[in-house]
């Protein structure tokens, strides 16, 4: 019993760590954007300079935007700000700013 509710606790905890990382704001470029399906995917901007050159490309990642109207301010090849959140696998938009 007290080996399963430490299973239990451990898992709670690496699922809040992992929505966390979705949290903070994060740079890219719009690749493509999908009005139809409300989708759109972001080239995220690496940070730092750990393996790669600063401001190398990135994953190319695929978010459903919160409401249709955060598509209309952005344009493939523009360079974003966003947050986004994780649940049942898909990334969410909650926040998209161009610079």
């Amino acid at each position: 019993m007290g080996t399963a509710r430490f299973i239990y606790a451990g898992a709670a905890a690496l699922s809040i760590l992992a929505t966390s990382a979705f949290a903070d704001d994060m740079t890219g470029m719009v690749t493509r954007i999908d009005r139809l399906n409300s989708t759109i995917s972001i080239q995220e901007t690496q940070k730092g300079t750990v393996g790669g050159s600063a401001g190398g490309a990135g994953t190319l990642q695929q978010y459903k935007a919160k409401d249709a109207a955060m598509l209309d301010a952005v344009h493939a090849g523009d360079r974003v700000t966003y947050s986004a959140t994780s649940a049942d696998g898909t990334g969410t938009l909650t926040k998209l700013q161009k610079q």
